[in-house]
């Protein structure tokens, strides 16, 4: 059976519990996590070298209590970071070509070093991790989150 079987399995069923992953660790079907937020980042943006382009963030079922509530995720919380090229068509902005895919995994013994988190990212979104040490390629910048247990994302209801 497939992974994506698998998955549509346990969501049917309803017993979902840890996420599943496809080959290229990326959650599968991260895209019917719930969607908390986009934006553009544009040229110009202090951000805009490395992240330059149109960002989805979505959470898992897990992590939606406490990213709502403000509070420490709970172990098992993933949250997915998928960054598009941006296009302007015809005056719209539109989803290009997929940089990067990046996934934030609650397990606060195993990754204490990092804030609890694991941060793994895929360029394209497949393939092998392409972060090599989460402490300065991450989780650097994720200290400045520390009150909200590391997570730049904010719930807007």
């Amino acid at each position: 059976m497939k992974v994506v079987e698998i998955a549509t399995a346990c969501c049917l069923a309803g017993i979902l519990v840890a996420p599943v992953y496809a080959a290229d660790g990326v959650p599968a079907g991260y895209r019917h996590f719930t969607h908390v937020k986009s934006m553009v980042i544009l040229p110009g943006h202090p951000l805009a070298a490395s992240f330059g382009g149109m960002h989805h963030v979505y959470v898992n079922d897990k992590g939606l209590a406490a990213l709502k509530a403000g509070k420490t995720y709970p172990d098992g919380s993933v949250l997915v970071f998928d960054l598009f090229e941006s296009t302007d068509q015809e005056h719209a902005y539109a989803e290009g070509a997929r940089k990067v895919t990046a996934v934030m995994e609650k397990h606060a013994k195993t990754f204490a070093a990092t804030g609890g988190w694991d941060f793994r990212a895929y360029k394209e979104g497949k393939g092998a991790n392409i972060v090599k040490d989460a402490a300065s390629e991450c989780f650097s910048c994720h200290t400045a989150q520390e009150k909200r247990d590391f997570v730049f994302s904010t719930y807007t209801p």
